[in-house]
């Protein structure tokens, strides 16, 4: 179709030209610089500049189609580039599924040869270097994406999983604040921030992270699975306090612990050694009885004999023992923890007729057969001693710990507001195992009588 239109046009400019010519038959004078001219025809002129147009048009479409022949090739050039890299990336995000690294590694360097600022390659082959521990290499990754697009909150939690394992807690936190920058209620980021505080031991940091995160927005469950985690970083700002001989607000902090919680154990605790800190022994002792009656839980009994006996009230220790059996008289950890109190107290009459009455009870310390071995060579009964030392040898099993983690199943022998093996608060209990006296019936050295773990009776046997 194009070249019928340049023909009719060629043609109907020659026609033109002569029609032109028979009008104009004179000579047409052309001058030039330098006060030159000539003289040319009319039809002359006319083919010349016909020529000359034909001949530019026919240069300018030559132009046009060489241009469009180096931007096809171009075209072509770049998209094969991109299904390469295309096909690159998608082969090793495969592969890193798929766990076979170093292969996901070449692939994706040669994404990064080919497209230096892919940021899915960036992300994919940072996640990788961190996996291997490669930490300073992932991080240069995930900031080099991040220069790509700093606002994306995907990046900027991946560069601080980076920092984080890196040890780099303070630059990590950076990098989750300025999340917190783009979206102020981020809980992620919240929970994040809050945790390496926690793990640092940084705990008025993270009492405030947590005050942010309760006013985030959190879904019933969480905001109530939160709630005890505050309570558990008041307790552990009170401990904070009381360190540091700020004892009032040790127990401001201890109050709005127990105010969260009533049975959490910990600041009712925290409170009782407040108050002794304070010289204020007796309220101590008062209100450590109050939560045992509240609570039931026997370490309150044994905070109340350490600090009953370091007041040299044994009789108030033995009142309570008494009260509680006259509410629980079944109560086999009761019977034990007062026989043991009238052992140590060397009232052999009173020991024995109350250990006497838990033969049979399951104990793998051996303390009871220990006591009562004990008490049958106070009494001259030799025979009934070496009995109960075989009985004692025979059931005891090495290695249990005064208390548990109700959650995680740790043990230890020293009781604590929070649990070392998994960081829940308030988990801490007397072992199921031992009873509520193992800690004080296995310790094996002279102490102070201020310690509960490590009194030892004045006649025991070694």
């Amino acid at each position: 179709m194009k070249f019928f239109f340049w023909v009719v046009t060629l043609i109907a400019a020659i026609v033109a030209a002569v029609v032109f010519s028979d009008l104009n038959p004179d000579p047409i004078t052309l001058r030039f610089p330098a006060q030159s001219s000539t003289k040319v025809s009319p039809i002359t002129l006319v083919l010349v500049c016909v020529t000359f147009g034909a001949l530019a048009v026919t240069l300018l479409v030559w132009i046009r189609e060489i241009r469009a022949l180096i931007l096809n090739w171009r075209s072509s050039r770049q998209r094969k580039r991109e299904e390469r890299v295309e096909t690159y990336y998608a082969d090793g995000v495969l592969a890193s599924l798929s766990r076979r690294s170093a292969e996901a590694i070449s692939l994706l360097q040669k994404v990064l040869a080919l497209e230096p600022n892919h940021t899915g390659a960036l992300m994919s082959l940072g996640n990788i270097f961190r996996k291997e521990k490669h930490y300073n290499e992932a991080i240069r990754l995930h900031r080099k994406a991040r220069q790509r697009d700093e606002g994306n909150l995907e990046i900027l939690f991946t560069l601080a999983k980076d920092l984080q394992d890196a040890k780099q807690h303070e630059e990590a936190i950076q990098a989750l604040e300025e999340i917190l920058r783009i979206d102020a209620t981020n809980p992620t980021a919240l929970y994040r921030i809050r945790d390496i505080h926690i793990r640092a031991g940084k705990w008025i940091e993270a009492h405030g992270i947590q005050e942010r995160l309760l006013k985030a927005g959190l879904p019933d469950r969480e905001l109530r699975t939160e709630t005890q985690v505050m309570t558990g970083l008041k307790y552990e700002v009170g401990r904070s306090h009381l360190e540091r001989g700020d004892r009032d607000q040790a127990r401001r902090f201890f109050k709005e612990a127990i105010k969260l919680d009533k049975g959490f154990l910990p600041a009712r605790i925290g409170f009782g050694e407040t108050l002794i800190h304070e010289g204020k022994v007796q309220q101590a002792a008062e209100s450590w009885e109050k939560s045992y009656i509240k609570t039931g839980n026997p370490v309150f009994l044994q905070r109340l004999e350490d600090l009953y006996l370091k007041m040299g009230e044994p009789g108030e220790m033995i009142r309570i023992y008494q009260d509680a059996l006259a509410r629980t008289s079944m109560d086999s950890a009761l019977k034990l923890a007062l026989g043991r109190l009238y052992y140590r107290l060397e009232m052999i009459d009173d020991a024995f007729e109350l250990l006497s009455t838990l033969e049979g009870l399951f104990d793998p310390t051996g303390a009871i057969h220990k006591m009562m071995a004990s008490l049958y060579i106070r009494k001259g009964n030799t025979e009934a001693a070496l009995l109960e030392i075989q009985e004692g040898l025979s059931t005891s099993r090495p290695g249990c710990m005064a208390f548990q983690c109700m959650g995680c199943l740790y043990q230890t022998q020293e009781w604590s507001g929070r649990c070392p093996g998994c960081g829940c608060w308030n988990t801490i209990a007397i072992s199921p195992a031992t009873g509520i006296t193992r800690a004080s019936l296995e310790s094996g050295h002279e102490s102070d009588a201020a310690s509960l773990h490590t009194v030892r009776a004045p006649f025991e046997i070694v």
